[in-house]
């Protein structure tokens, strides 16, 4: 479908924003799962907060923390899915090597003693464990039979409130030639997309994460004006606006404790220092007191509108933005030009890509009369429905939209 090309990520030079000496005690790895394609904007965004030694994965990146650095990254981090820290990791070529490999990864009388529950996820596979299901329970099995031989009693297993989440990766080490497993900590919980602003969603929403990543591409920082013709419920221009008031998305959980807080080792004043700190960046303007640019959302769809209006209340963020409910003929961007970010629907049956096709031919026309000197940031799911937009793409950025194919298409409107 789309031509098969990617350029090699490197990671910038972003200097670090926090001081290299911290009270948060020995560095460990942290490992950080990111959506497909943002790798290289995870890494950037977790090198402004403090981590060393980056480095980028397929959908992931490891980096270097302090405990009071990963605090800081899951109040503020805006881009990754979760952050794990990882306990051990040990060449594994079968269940046995993992089964004899996870009862020496850590001290286990430390962070697993009877009494506490926990849970075990896997990715990943080698030969002999393919199965992420088999290969947890291995996990399992290996822990309960440490604790029956040390302790003669055993933790159960929660799946939905554990006081200890574990989660494995296999590496088949396709270009070193030796399989590894890494056991590590998740530390969020739940996904640290969900941010708890959403009151509902509308139709195939966009993760809050995938956009704030998109959004982070685009570079948009709050000085120009910001437009979505196609809404939704908002996800896009919701967390742009929260990301450049840098309003943290970890304070916005309000009800769910994060896992690191059940850890043995939490340390309550760290958190707290981070949280205050978290609360403290937050603003009503840009630097230097400068307005926000206006931030404009509309939609066909009344329902949707009202859903963007409910989230970006939610969000404490309704005050900078201006929802309308507006066919994408009926645009009407403000005088400076500024961005259009949009994601479209991409169609699945042959009818469907028919009409979407006019849809898409509306929206280049509307652009073209309307809105000459702007920039326009698309996120395409099929290349003959961005071909109806009769417009040259200046940057192409490979993107997984759950699980499709994209990408996240720039255009200059002249």
């Amino acid at each position: 479908m789309w031509q098969k090309h990617r350029r090699e990520c490197r990671v910038s030079n972003t200097e670090p924003i926090w001081p290299e000496v911290r009270p948060g005690g020995p560095r460990f790895h942290c490992v950080a799962a990111l959506p497909a394609g943002l790798e290289q904007a995870g890494a950037a965004e977790l090198l402004a907060l403090g981590a060393c030694d980056v480095r980028l994965l397929r959908r992931a990146v490891r980096c270097r923390v302090d405990l009071t650095t990963y605090y800081r990254l899951q109040l503020q981090a805006r881009i990754p899915f979760r952050l794990l820290r990882e306990l051990a990791c040990f060449p594994c070529r079968n269940a046995a090597d993992l089964h004899s490999g996870v009862k020496a990864a850590a001290d286990w009388g430390f962070w697993l003693p009877p009494q506490r529950s926990f849970r075990v996820d896997a990715s990943g596979s080698i030969p002999g464990l393919s199965h992420s299901h088999y290969s947890a329970l291995t996990v399992k099995n290996a822990l309960i039979d440490l604790q029956r031989e040390r302790w003669g009693q055993r933790s159960s297993v929660n799946l939905e409130t554990p006081d200890l989440s574990l989660h494995l990766h296999l590496d088949a080490g396709a270009k070193t030639g030796k399989p590894m497993a890494s056991l590590s900590l998740d530390g969020s919980g739940n996904s640290l997309h969900r941010r708890g602003y959403r009151v509902a969603t509308g139709r195939a929403p966009l993760k809050e994460n995938l956009a704030a990543g998109l959004i982070a591409l685009s570079g948009w920082d709050g000085s120009v004006p910001l437009v979505d013709p196609m809404c939704g419920s908002g996800t896009l221009l919701i967390e742009a606006v929260c990301g450049v008031l840098k309003r943290a998305p970890g304070l916005l959980r309000r009800e769910k404790r994060f896992a690191v807080q059940n850890w043995p080792d939490f340390d309550p004043a760290l958190w707290e220092q981070e949280l205050q700190s978290a609360r403290r960046l937050e603003a009503g303007s840009l630097a230097g007191g400068i307005p926000l640019a206006p931030v404009i959302g509309s939609d066909v769809d009344p329902q949707a509108i009202s859903l963007a209006q409910a989230n970006a209340e939610a969000a404490g963020v309704a005050e900078f933005m201006e929802w309308r409910t507006r066919d994408v003929l009926e645009l009407v961007p403000p005088s400076q030009p500024g961005l259009v970010v949009t994601n479209p629907p991409y169609g699945v049956r042959i009818g469907e890509r028919t009409s979407l096709r006019e849809l898409y031919a509306n929206l280049s026309t509307v652009l073209k009369q309307r809105c000459s000197g702007w920039q326009l940031w698309i996120l395409s799911g099929h290349p003959e429905l961005t071909e109806a937009l009769r417009l040259k793409a200046t940057r192409r950025i490979p993107i997984s939209n759950g699980g499709i194919d994209c990408r996240w298409l720039n255009y200059q409107i002249r």
